[in-house]
This record gives structure tokens, sequence and C-alpha cells, in this order.
């Protein structure tokens, strides 16, 4: 009888060592904080539109283009620098109903003469011919020629250059040269000038305020 006793009391705490190597331990008591915080969800990154037309620079330049002697031709364009181009945008007025004409930038801010030959020849800093400014070498003042509609006026709103700059303070800056309209269209072969013929308005390029 003493012997089944020992043996049952020895298989019990067998038994209990057995739970006790092999129970898990006891986990960190949960944080009540961390329990009740909602989970972060990540901001969408916002979605661009590929059809929205790109940001357009401000202005940092402008031209008031003044009639010349015997001349009504009269206007205001602004400059500036969109993906490394040139663009002007204004407004010209007192031109002949559906007229074509020369649209330069001249190396000097001066119109004090009445003709306008003051503001000099077209502006060249890289030394090149006369061209349109799709043709590999042309002036850095040469642009497209301006067209009036039957009333006289031309809009201008687009890309002009691309070998000159606005407000960088290098060589290639138009900031303080001469801005021209002639008379006759530009033809863009005619050495240097392209043969467009008298000066109709001249302006001084400036820096925006």
């Amino acid at each position: 009888m003493r012997l089944i006793h020992t043996t049952l009391f020895l298989a019990s705490a067998l038994a209990l060592s057995a739970c006790k190597q092999g129970a898990e331990p006891d986990a960190a008591p949960a944080d009540p904080a961390a329990a009740n915080t909602p989970a972060t969800v990540p901001a969408e990154a916002p979605v661009s539109d590929p059809a929205a037309p790109p940001a357009m620079a401000k202005p940092v330049a402008t031209a008031l283009l003044q009639p010349t002697k015997d001349s009504t031709v009269a206007g205001t364009i602004t400059f500036s620098e969109v993906d490394g181009k040139l663009r002007a945008t204004g407004d010209i007025s007192g031109l002949k109903p559906d007229s074509e004409h020369g649209f330069h930038i001249h190396e000097k801010g001066d119109c004090s003469a009445p003709d306008g030959t003051s503001a000099g020849g077209h502006f060249n800093p890289g030394s090149s011919e006369h061209g349109s400014i799709d043709a590999t070498a042309h002036h850095g003042g040469d642009m497209p020629n301006i067209k009036a509609d039957a009333q006289g006026n031309a809009h201008i709103d687009g890309p002009v250059a691309s070998n000159v700059n606005v407000g960088k303070g290098d060589a290639f800056d138009i900031t303080g040269r001469g801005l021209i309209v002639h008379a006759d269209p530009d033809d863009y072969k005619t050495q240097p000038t392209g043969n467009a013929g008298a000066r109709l308005a001249c302006a001084v390029i400036n820096k925006a305020p």
C-alpha cells in the first residue's frame, strides 16, 4: 500500500514538472493607449493631370513700343522663359491691315533717334548669321514675323527664341536691349537684317517690377 502511494506521488510530481517546463512565458501586458490608437494610413501622393497645360512663368521683362517718326505703331510686350525658350506675349496696334512685319531684339536699348536707328543692329551675342529661329544658326534677336489682322492689330503669344535668356545677367540676357517692329516682313535670308525695312516702333526691354 505504501508503495502505491509513493508511486502515485512521484507520478504527480513528474506531471507538474512537465507542465511548468512546457508552459509559454506570460505575454507583456498590453498598452491600453496603443490599443486605442488608430493605425496610420499613408497619405496618397497628389496625382498630376497629364492634360493640364504647363505653368506659365511670370513675366520678367517688359517693352513699351513707341512709334518712330511718321508711324502710329505702338504696343506692349512682356518676356518670360518657359521650358528654356524665350516667350513673348502682348499686343501691337497701328499696323497696316493684314500686313506682316519683321520683329527683332536689337543690341542697344536706345530709342532716342527719330527713326529708331539708335537701337543698333540685331542682338547677336553668339556672332551667328541671320536666320529664322528654326535654323541652326540665327541671331539671338531673330524672332518670327508678326501678322496684323484686318484692323491692323497683332497679338503675340508664343516662344520666340531659344538661344537667349531674360534676367540671367549674362551676355545672352535681353534685358536692357532694344525691341523693333519693322515696316516689312523678314525674309530670313538677306544678311544681316532680313531686308525688313524701316523701323516703325522702338522699345527698351526693361526688367519687370
